[in-house]
């Protein structure tokens, strides 16, 4: 009896509580937060790997709930520290564009690389930028654009070097436009030109160099646009 007793005052006594504690929280609404991924976003990188031959690269953003942690899977990279702080521009030029306080989420940066390994270095930060900017929004990229450049804290994009082997890199991937730093559509190197004069039996050959300028997008056989900021970027690459 005494058992029955305590249990009938237990159970009592649980739906006294739970009916008083529903009175207090009546119309409140209790929110859950995933832990997997809320949006990921991918655009391709035209980079110069450490043979001197572009090759396309895939830069992937992964955006979570979380407090503006930024994390990386970058293998066999080099200048790593370059390339983590194109990562935090990109990041920081990212949530002034559009808005988004990135302090609510984590964001993971997954770049791939082939096996000879990609040099890295801020030359990134305008596609980091753009492939951010598409997992905050949750926009998609359009196909065929890729673009090269650096990218500033106040959204502005930066001169690269290798423009010329980036740009039959976008090509061979199926590129139609490539996006390059202001002045850069052009390439211009010193190329040898030699001339030969006959003096009685003898021939005297000397060498000079002239610079020669080409466009890039003329011999690749690719649009090649020049853009000042990650502004001019965006109309490009989304809708």
């Amino acid at each position: 009896m005494k058992s029955d007793r305590a249990i009938f005052l237990l159970v009592t006594g649980v739906f006294v509580t739970g009916y008083l504690l529903g009175m207090i929280v009546d119309d409140a609404t209790v929110i859950m937060y995933p832990t997997d991924s809320i949006g990921e976003k991918q655009v391709f990188l035209p980079a110069v790997d450490n043979y001197g031959k572009g090759v396309a690269v895939p830069v992937q953003v992964e955006i979570k709930h979380g407090d503006g942690k930024v994390l990386t899977d970058i293998d066999k990279l080099l200048f790593w520290v370059d390339t983590q702080q194109s990562i935090q521009t990109a990041r920081d030029v990212a949530s002034n564009v559009t808005g988004i306080d990135t302090s609510e989420y984590d964001l993971i940066y997954t770049i791939g690389i082939n096996q000879s390994g990609i040099v890295g270095g801020p030359s990134a930060g305008g596609a980091l930028t753009i492939a951010t900017i598409a997992a905050l929004t949750n926009q998609t990229v359009k196909p065929g654009i890729m673009m090269t450049g650096t990218v500033n804290e106040d959204g502005t994009i930066g001169s690269v070097g290798g423009v010329l082997d980036k740009a039959k890199a976008a090509k061979e991937i199926g590129a139609i436009v490539l996006l390059v730093p202001i002045g850069q559509s052009k390439d211009t190197n010193s190329v040898p030109v030699q001339t030969c004069e006959k003096l009685l039996e003898l021939t005297y050959c000397t060498t000079k160099y002239q610079e020669q300028t080409i466009d890039i997008g003329e011999t690749v056989g690719i649009t090649v646009i020049e853009i000042g900021n990650i502004q001019d970027a965006i109309k490009y690459f989304f809708e």
